[in-house]
This record gives C-alpha cells, structure tokens and sequence, in this order.
C-alpha cells in the first residue's frame, strides 16, 4: 500500500504543469504544405504560428517517437518502452529538471521566446486531443512549457557526453577516453571554387531511427523565418541547416564538459563524506519508476545522492560525484532559433555569443563568401591548474569544485576566413581545420583546462588527403561532392572505433594460421574501399562486427583500445564461418551482405556501401530479419549541400536515409531509400511561390475543440 501511494505520488509532481499554456494559436494562419517527397514547408503570420505548424505536422510523421522522448521528460520512458526507457528516466532524473526548471525559466527566455514555447506545446496538446487513439501512455499530456525544456536539457546531457560518463561509473569503466565517431561539416570560400560559389555541407552521422534520427523540416513565417533544415523528436526549430543567407551544421565536440569525483566515505558513519576535513551526510534521492516487462509494468526503486559536487552514483569500487555543465542553462532552443532567424555573419555570432548550446562544433558559410569554424562549448573557466581534470578528481576538497562561470564566446577556439579558403571538421581537434598554414595554434588555449579532443579522425585524415590535390587549383561542385561521398579509408591509417591497433590485422602471418589463409589474402588485397560492388572487404566488414561485440561484452566500446592479435584471429574465423554458413563462398559483394533498411515496417532493401570511420560513413547490425545480412543502423543520415553566390542561397540539395515519415503506411516512409544508397541528392527550394505551386498537399490543422 505505502509503495502504490508512493508512485501515485511520484506520478502526480512529474505530471505538474509548472507553468499552464494558453490557447493562442489560431490554425487557420497556419498552412503546411507537402512536396512530393513529403517534406512539410510551415507558413504562419507569425513565428509562433509556424512552431505551431510544424509541430502537429511532425506528429502526423513521427507521433510514437515524440511520445517517446516526451514521457522521458516526465520520468515515464520505461513505462513504454521498458528497460531501454529507464535509461532515459534516470537521466532525466540526475538532470534535476523541476529544479533547474523552476531556478532558470523565468528570467532566462525573452518574452518573445516564451511565446514560441508555448505555441509549440499547443500544438502537441492539440495533436494529441484531436487523435487520442495515437496516445501511448495516459498522463503524458498535456504539454507544458517544462516538459519543452526538458527535451533540450535531457539532450544536452546526452549530446554532451555527460550519459557516457554516467555509464562509466556503472559499468566500473573509468579509465576510457571517449572520443565521437561520427559527423562531417565542410564550408568553401568562392575564391576556390571554380563556380565563383561559397560552397557548405551538413553531413551527420547519427541513428537513421529512433528519437535522434533526423526530421526535414522547413520553416518560413511573416516575421522574416525562412530556414530549411532538419531536427530531432523534441526540437522546436531546426538544429541544422540553412536560411536564403547562411547556413551551418554542427558536429560533436566534447570539450570536457563533465568531472567526476571520488568520495571519501567515512568507516563507520553510513553514507558520510569527507569535504574539507568534515564529514557531511549523503542526501538520498530515490527514483520510483514502473518498468514495463513482457506487458507489464513492474514497480523499480533506484537510489541515488547528492553530495556537495553534484549527484552521486555508487559502483563496486566506491561512491562517485558528478558536476556537468549539461543543465547550467536552458536557453540552447532560444539560440538555436536565434541562429535560425540571423540575416548576416554578425547576427549570427551574436547569437553564439550565448554560449547556451552547451557542446558541439559550428561549421559556417554564408552568401558575403564568409566561413567559419567554432570549437563551441559551455567549459568551466575557474578550474585549478594542478589538477588532472581528465582523470578521476579527489572528492574530499572544495578546491577543485569548479563553479558556474564558464568561457565567453570571444574566448573559444574559433578560424575565420582563413586565406587557405576551406573550413571542415569531422570530428577531430578544432585546431585541424584547413591548411596547417591557416590552422589555429593550441598552445593559444589552456586545453589542459578546456579538454578539447586532440586527435585526428579517419575522415579528416582522408579528407585532408584528398584536399592536397587542390592545392593549386580551383575545385568544382562535381569535385566536392565526390569528396563528400568519398568511402576510400586514408593511405596513412586505419584506425576506426577507437581501435588503435586495427592495422596489425593485416600483419597476421598464413603460415601461423592456415585456416585463415585466404581470409588474410584477401583483406591484405583488399583497396580498403568498402564498395557495395567489393568482393574482398565484406569478410573484412563481417570480422569488424565481432571485433565491436567483443568491445561492447568489455563494456569498452568508447574507450580507447589496443586489442591482443588473439581477438582479431577469432573474429577471422567466425567471419569466415559465417560467410561460408551463408554465402557458401568468401568472395560476396559487400552489397549483397550489407543492406539498407527499415528495421520494421517494410521489406524494402537496397545494397550498402560505406563503414564506419569512411567520410560517408555507415555502421552495420546483424539484421533479425534477413539472417545473414547487415543492416545499416547508425551513420550517413540527413545531408543538406548548399551553394551561395552574392545574391545568397543559390542552390540546395538534401537526402534523408529512409523518408520523411516514421509510419509504415506512409509513402514517405522509404522513398528517399534509392537515391541515398546511390549518393544522390533531392533539390529544394525556399522559394514560397515555387513550393506552394508545386505542393502535393496544402493545408491548415484541425484541432479538435
């Protein structure tokens, strides 16, 4: 009895609107327009309007998914989606959203922004009213302006690498150093484009499903919005992409963002700590979830702390405190819309001036010919020097506490039209971003404090590869999008996964292992070109797949790793079994083994290229439908190619991996499938009178009263 009012509890507070919205909205100035791949362009009066429009038009594509992420914002994930969901619970529950909910919302968003807040969560509510046989769990609406920030915050803890950390401590997982694998930005000054075009790039690598694969979306109001891009499930405008004078994408960074402390505990006194030669209590803060297993839903009670440092998560070797910058400001949706609405290059910068996104690179071009890269981050800047903050922090001292003061923009990593002419990155250091001539110095920067990765990725080092041949003359629109689609892994290196020793596969000896024979040849033939036409690399592709399990059953997939030749020997020989259980010979095409497709939902299959760490990078799953086939899950995803000229945005291409909606009934649900395989690009407009002429369907929503 005491459990079940406890949960009845637990589910009231987490289903409190803090702050009520009001129908302001009128649908009538909304119009949704669907081009012929499904694409929605949003018209509204007003900007509000327009949030409006694109919210319930997102919902008529991806409603189960945004439900998804929605009931992680009120600690109700596991209800719906089990054990899975209960990761996004406790996260959203060391977030300590009400917390900083209640602390930041008032004066930290404009009245203006206040406004699109909750126009959007009108739109939900009116969504969600008007199909109630869509609702997945009773009490997820409605929407209030809380559960809006709350997606930001809960993907800021995610995108930060500050979940990464959470699972090194539950894992007993340390000592990793976790560096990202995935994303592209590329930007081209005119000066070296033999179109006398700027030329930009928005090339994630994410999930291609699920709550953060990406949304098309393109938003234009009377208050001079007018931006095509993509999204997440939770996302009130578009994270990435362009307007008819710029554009920019963002590739993850991780600064160090995160520390972790051990506690000193105190011998006999229970849950006591040491801080600053006293002993303090633990304050205990329990997490009563319902789990859903096999239909039901189970009752689970976690326990968690809080210390001096922040929250506290307790493993076999100890207690351990975190303090992250991930829920220190709750205006990343205001700067992103802020981004989305600047005119010119200042503009722009005046909205990274609120340092509110917390983590991410910024690539940049616009129609004035300028680019620009930012090494962005929300970093501490009052942390100690005689402290090693990429390791594990004494617990027992004040003086290595950082507080929540954190760089300016001004201060950050940043290259501005360099003379060399080309920005990118790929995921590697913010001081690799051309020419070495035009490169920012990192001795500039104190990155002992700031954490700023260091190391070079596969893709950048290819790309660089490839822009040496450019380097006495002019590059072509034809040039550049060979390059992006580039799957040639670099002369140099073959590190991938963070697996620094990959190359010492091709050292295996025959006469050591004969078994292996033909295995071995083919993979030291092979031209490490994962092409879907390849005969030699899918043995190769299949052995990297137990090579990953062999990682995930370490709990090291994120760390750095020099694996014994032992582990690439048994991976050789159940990738050999495997070929032969499936194929009955070695020498398959790559595309015949790897695949392009839904994990539910339909049948339609194409042949893949790519792997991972390629510039066109593609990872692969077992498939449980097709044995014997890789599917693709996670990589290329939304592609957005841009082209300006002084007049501004003169050209734009997009791709998604599967369609512009997520329901099965959809046509739109694998229809952009072919063109992605075979690296073709759809072209868009943002020209009103050219859309709205062209659309298959225009309409306004109908909410039910």
């Amino acid at each position: 009895m005491k459990l079940s009012l406890l949960l009845l509890t637990l589910i009231s507070i987490l289903n409190t609107s803090y702050a009520q919205t009001t129908d302001k909205i009128n649908p009538k100035d909304v119009t949704i327009a669907r081009d012929k791949w499904g694409v929605p362009h949003i018209y509204g009066k007003t900007d509000a309007d327009a949030v409006y429009g694109f919210v319930w038009a997102q919902a008529e594509d991806n409603f189960e998914l945004m439900q998804h992420s929605w009931a992680a914002t009120k600690g109700r994930a596991a209800e719906i989606l089990g054990k899975d969901g209960a990761i996004f619970d406790v996260l959203a529950h060391m977030l300590e959203i009400d917390r900083v909910f209640e602390e930041q919302y008032e004066k930290g968003f404009s009245p203006e922004f206040k406004e699109i807040i909750r126009a959007y969560a009108q739109g939900a509510n009116d969504y969600a009213r008007t199909h109630p046989k869509e609702v997945l769990l009773k009490g997820i609406f409605p929407l209030s302006e809380r559960e809006i920030v709350a997606g930001y915050l809960l993907g800021n803890i995610i995108m930060t690498g500050t979940a990464f950390e959470v699972g090194k401590i539950f894992g007993n997982q340390l000592d990793q150093y976790t560096q990202p694998t995935g994303s592209n930005g590329f930007a081209f000054s005119r000066d070296i484009t033999k179109e006398n075009k700027t030329f930009f790039c928005s090339n994630s690598h994410q999930p291609i499903e699920g709550v953060v694969s990406w949304y098309e979306v393109h938003m234009n109001s009377e208050e001079g919005w007018n931006m095509l891009g993509a999204t997440f499930t939770l996302g009130i405008t578009p994270f990435v992409g362009t307007n008819q004078n710029l554009g920019w994408t963002h590739t993850v960074n991780q600064p160090d963002l995160t520390d972790i402390y051990k506690l000193t505990m105190h011998p006999k006194k229970k849950l006591h700590y040491k801080y600053d030669g006293e002993w303090f209590p633990l304050e205990v803060k329990k997490l009563n979830l319902k789990v859903k297993v096999i239909g039901l839903k189970i009752p689970v009670s976690l326990k968690f702390f809080k210390s001096k440092h922040g929250m506290v998560m307790k493993n076999k070797t100890g207690f351990y405190a975190l303090r992250f910058s991930a829920n220190q400001r709750i205006t990343a949706s205001e700067q992103w819309y802020r981004m989305n609405k600047a005119s010119n290059f200042e503009e722009f910068k005046d909205a990274l001036s609120m340092v509110s996104i917390p983590c991410f690179n910024v690539v940049y071009a616009d129609k004035d010919n300028n680019i620009y890269n930012l090494g962005n981050g929300l970093i501490p800047n009052n942390r100690k020097e005689n402290y090693n903050w990429h390791g594990i922090l004494r617990g027992d001292t004040s003086d290595n506490v950082w507080q929540p003061e954190f760089y300016k923009f001004e201060e950050l990593p940043q290259i501005e039209n360099p003379s060399c002419g080309w920005i990118f990155n790929s995921n590697n250091t913010p001081f690799t971003a051309t020419y070495p001539k035009c490169d920012l110095d990192s001795k500039d920067y104190p990155n002992h404090l700031m954490g700023y990765l260091e190391k070079e990725t596969n893709r950048s080092i290819r790309f660089e590869e490839m822009m040496d041949a450019f380097k006495n003359k002019k590059l072509s629109y034809e040039d550049f999008k060979r390059m992006k689609f580039d799957i040639q892994y670099p002369d140099s290196t073959f590190y991938t996964y963070n697996i620094e020793n990959l190359d010492d596969i091709t050292l295996l000896d025959p006469a050591e292992y004969p078994d292996l024979k033909e295995v071995l040849e083919m993979i030291n033939t092979w031209d490490r070109k994962p092409d879907k036409d390849d005969k030699t690399a899918a043995v190769f592709s299949v052995a990297f797949t137990y090579i990953i399990d062999e990682l995930a059953d370490r709990s090291n997939l994120l760390g750095t790793n020099t694996l014994p030749k032992e582990t690439f020997v048994d991976a050789l020989r159940k990738a050999k079994k495997f070929m032969l259980k499936h194929y009955g010979r070695l020498d398959v095409p790559f595309g015949e083994v790897h695949i392009h497709r839904r994990e539910k939902g339909s049948d339609v299959s194409f042949p893949s290229s790519g792997m991972p760490e390629n510039l066109a990078a593609m990872a692969y799953t077992r498939d449980k439908k097709q044995k014997g086939k890789l599917r693709t899950y996670s990589g290329e995803s939304f592609i957005l190619i841009a082209q300006f000229d002084e007049n501004g945005l003169n050209q734009v291409e997009t791709i998604n991996a599967f369609g512009s909606s997520n329901r099965p009934e959809s046509p739109h649900y694998t229809d952009q499938m072919e063109m992605f395989v075979n690296r073709q690009l759809k072209p868009m407009t943002l020209d009103k009178e050219e859309i709205l002429k062209n659309a298959v369907k225009t309409y306004s929503p109908e909410p039910k009263p």
